[in-house]
């Protein structure tokens, strides 16, 4: 396996999603957790990039073992610069911060790293960073550098140890995959052989231990996530588990009704639908601050699931589609990584929950999800339905959650994603959807002023939403979209086009 050290940033998993791409099994462990009796596994140790600067007086530091065990090391950003701060080298605050595209100049064309690279040629790579690696550790040489950095990549090829300034795993690196293949198969001699059905397989091994003969409830909101957990259980469990779709008011336009036929039709699962609308809309009141509205659905979730477990008897266990982006960006999941805002499942979630957690896809990302839904024999069109977030419309419908207001947003949503499909556009993005701001602007419908609501229309590409860009969609398609949304939807009087990227911006608005 390949060790993962994490020292907080954004993108710690997405070095695991890129690792495991190439079919080769990784964990991620923070950078002060128990690492001495996992030796004897490791074939490489991958340096996570972190917010923090190496000469910070508690700055994260590199265990000791990692050293001793002579096995090959790489590090991102933080961790090259770590690498050269512990081993006798010099990390200063650059003059100029270095964020965003830059091109790479490889110097060394037979480095290993490089191997396969188009030669002569600059390759855009992504940075983040505010210090700079200054002087080499003794033993390293420079490999690639940038405009603002002479050591962009470096390595000591005797030690197997190298160090890259830029981002490899995110998308905005296009040479990113082959840098990190280069490493696992031609450095750490790495095989191949990590796949969907053997994570199925474990998973299904997993769940039949933990639960033994006690019985699951299934937390099932509507969206992908929640419903491949629930065939998972299906699959592994069988009658111990009991599927519960909660309609709590917010989901879109038709969604229980499709979500509901499909789960019970094709996998004849035990399901239970409970409508709890009034239970949710009572319990958002006037609430407009984003955190109140997911944390207050969260713990609604909870309260119903709770009780249906008495209802049910002998459930001990509570089971539901957390992804590793919603923990990244909620809490500090396994490093020091920054929140950046709770969600509806792991940010709500209260502290003396009675039944215990399962997450069986809590290390995965969206696509992979998809990969082991089609594993289980989930059908293409239900999994390739766009990201839904478990809070629902309330996260969409911007300021106090009403009937009224998610009833207008459910209207332009629906027109905006049938635009979409009708014009075979909806599978070219990833995420798309409208969103009801708290503004009101002034129009003319029939020579008569109106002063209504806003309507903001936000589509993305991305591959596991952990970095997005906003979809340059036809002007003629956001025209008429506009326009329906207008002349159908009484109470929205004008739409705005969102073409924000993430980062800065998240995908969704809350």
């Amino acid at each position: 396996m390949i060790l993962i050290l994490d020292y907080g940033s954004q993108y710690t998993q997405l070095i695991a999603r890129r690792v495991r791409e190439q079919k080769v099994y990784c964990e991620i462990i923070p950078y002060n957790g128990r690492i001495a009796h996992r030796q004897t596994e490791v074939e490489g140790v991958i340096l996570s990039g972190g917010p923090a600067s190496v000469y910070e007086d508690e700055a994260p530091w590199l265990p000791k073992e990692i050293l001793e065990w002579n096995v090959p090391i790489l590090g991102v950003c933080y961790g090259a610069q770590l690498m050269m701060h512990t081993l006798g080298g010099a990390v200063a605050s650059a003059k100029e911060r270095e964020f965003g595209q830059a091109d790479l100049e490889v110097k060394k064309t037979s480095s290993v790293l490089f191997e396969g690279l188009e030669k002569n040629k600059k390759h855009s790579v992504w940075m983040s960073h505010g210090d700079r690696i200054e002087k080499l550790s003794p033993g390293f040489e420079a490999v690639a550098v940038s405009n603002n950095s002479p050591y962009a990549a470096i390595e000591n090829e005797s030690k197997k140890m190298y160090g890259v300034q830029f981002h490899p795993e995110v998308e905005h690196t296009s040479i990113g995959r082959q840098v990190i293949a280069n490493f696992l198969f031609n450095v750490c001699h790495s095989k191949p052989t990590w796949t969907m059905q053997s994570f199925l397989k474990t998973q299904i091994d997993q769940i039949r231990q933990t639960v033994g003969d006690k019985h699951v409830l299934c937390a099932v909101s509507g969206g992908v996530d929640s419903s491949v957990v629930a065939v998972l259980l299906n699959e592994a469990i069988g009658e111990q588990s009991v599927s519960v779709f909660v309609d709590h008011g917010l989901l879109r336009q038709s969604e229980r009704d499709e979500v509901d036929g499909y789960l019970r039709k094709h996998f004849k699962l035990n399901l239970k639908t409970i409508d709890a609308t009034e239970r949710f809309f009572t319990a958002l009141g006037k609430g407009v601050e984003p955190e109140f509205k997911r944390k207050t659905i969260g713990r609604m979730f909870i309260e119903v699931f709770e009780e249906e477990a008495k209802k049910l008897n002998d459930i001990q266990f509570l089971a539901q589609g957390t992804l590793y982006p919603d923990v990244i960006e909620s809490v500090s999941h396994r490093g020091p990584s920054q929140t950046i805002k709770s969600h509806h499942n792991v940010g709500g979630l209260p502290e003396h929950m009675k039944m215990k957690l399962i997450e069986p896809l809590r290390e995965l990302f969206k696509d992979e999800v998809r990969a082991l839904g089609a594993e289980l024999g989930i059908k293409h069109e239900f999994l390739w339905r766009h990201p839904f977030p478990g809070p629902g419309l309330a996260i969409r419908v911007l300021g106090q959650v009403t009937k009224e207001r998610v009833a207008l947003l459910q209207k332009a949503d629906h027109i905006f994603i049938s635009a979409l499909r009708e014009s075979g556009l909806y599978d070219k993005t990833w995420q798309a959807f409208a969103v009801l701001l708290p503004v009101q602007s002034v129009g003319v419908m029939g020579d008569v002023r109106t002063y209504e609501n806003v309507c903001a229309l936000r589509a993305v590409s991305s591959i596991d939403g952990m970095t997005a860009d906003w979809s340059p969609l036809p002007y003629d398609f956001l025209a008429k979209v506009s326009n329906r949304i207008i002349n159908e939807v009484r109470g929205i009087n004008r739409v705005v086009y969102d073409i924000s990227s993430k980062p800065p911006a998240t995908i969704e608005w809350e």
